[in-house]
């Protein structure tokens, strides 16, 4: 039986919550919360990454990671932002955006059972929050079970800080906070596979590649199976997206090919 090929293409401007459609033109909701479809060359069946973009929840809008031309689906996610909204609308969004991947991506050629969540700084936070901790996904009877895998660009392991200042948090920026916002409460040897990569911790964003480290020795401890650690050597925070594109591939592969894994 032959079996079609895909084409390389992009869809945009895709509204992944139905019901905001009901809302009026204008709305914040309706416009922020829409995503684009990169559908790659090649034969149906490929994996996809769904990428949130960073921008420290107040800032920033969606954008494809610099994988085109690699075999791999992408999904560029939208979704709301303090101050026009407050915790948990950014939680919410992300999870609404995986459900709409996992439910629609093989009508583009995708398949639903290799989807990757990813995302860089603010983005890596909500990717490792939607793909730790079970409740966001559970309103589309999904759970961290139906991702092939997380992939985190360096994010916030701890609670991130704007959602410290949104719940009344007064303290400094630096301060270590592990509360039900943070990803570190979620970390358990039943996830899918993880992939943290960071930037050179001289030149990093503070805290993040220790926070990143503690996430990466937890899950070992607690016996997880597959979880990748990065820090790339001379990568600052605003560096390290360039850097992660050159690891990101190969993990997806690890991923697949099971043999393949360190």
């Amino acid at each position: 039986m032959c079996v079609e090929a895909v084409a390389d293409r992009v869809e945009s401007n895709i509204q992944y919550r139905a019901s905001d459609l009901e809302l009026p033109a204008d709305n914040y909701q309706r416009t922020i919360c829409t995503l684009d479809v990169y559908v790659p060359d090649g034969e149906p069946g490929f994996a996809t990454i769904i990428n949130l973009h960073g921008g420290g929840l107040t800032e920033g809008k969606k954008s494809f990671p610099a994988l085109k031309g690699q075999g791999i689906g992408l999904v560029a996610v939208g979704y709301r932002l303090a101050p026009q909204a407050d915790v948990p609308a950014f939680l919410e969004d992300a999870a609404a955006a995986v459900a709409w991947t996992i439910e629609n991506i093989a009508s583009y050629g995708g398949d639903p059972d290799k989807v990757f969540l990813a995302g860089y700084s603010a983005g890596a936070y909500l990717a490792a929050m939607v793909g730790m901790d079970p409740q966001w996904l559970a309103p589309y009877g999904l759970s961290p079970d139906d991702l092939a895998g997380i992939i985190c660009v360096s994010g916030q392991m701890s609670t991130h800080f704007k959602v410290k200042k949104l719940r009344g948090d007064t303290g400094p920026e630096f301060r270590v906070v592990v509360d039900e916002y943070a990803p570190l409460t979620y970390a358990s040897k039943d996830l899918p596979p993880v992939c943290l990569i960071v930037g050179d911790r001289k030149i990093e964003y503070k805290n993040r590649v220790e926070e990143n480290e503690l996430m990466a020795v937890s899950l070992r401890n607690l016996g997880h199976p597959l979880v990748e650690f990065h820090e790339l050597p001379g990568l600052n925070h605003g560096t390290v997206s360039g850097g992660a594109s050159k690891v990101i591939p190969g993990f997806v592969e690890r991923v697949l090919v099971p043999e393949q894994a360190p």
